[in-house]
């Protein structure tokens, strides 16, 4: 028996992630272009990693009702895809989001003219 229960519970949060990174424009609302390569990047990465792990026999496909059933390749399930696209679209969030806050922090903490006179 199959479900996609695991991917929509990784599916959700990608899109809520989506939806605050275009209110705040923290990635791929403020340069599309080289938030989508760095994305891109981020996920060829893991996806290649976890090939590795797979070819020499570290990783293993378990039975699990939750899951859709869906393989990508030999033990490589459509949700790890989902999920290295959830992680390294959370880690450039994240990084906007410090960049944006400490931005403005210093923003804030920075003498304006007048003081300055």
């Amino acid at each position: 028996m199959t479900s996609p229960l695991y991917l929509l519970a990784l599916l959700v949060p990608l899109g809520c992630m989506g939806l605050l990174d275009r209110r705040f424009r923290l990635v791929l609302w403020r340069a599309p272009r080289r938030a989508a390569i760095v994305l891109g990047a981020g996920i060829v990465l893991f996806l290649l990693w976890d090939l590795a792990a797979i070819a020499a026999g570290h990783y293993r496909l378990g039975e699990s009702p939750w899951m859709s059933g869906i393989l990508l390749g030999p033990e490589l399930p459509l949700e790890e895809l989902v999920f290295i696209t959830f992680l390294s679209y959370h880690s450039l969030v994240l990084w906007g989001l410090v960049s944006a806050l400490l931005a403005r922090l210093i923003q804030s903490s920075a003498p304006s003219r007048e003081e300055a006179r």
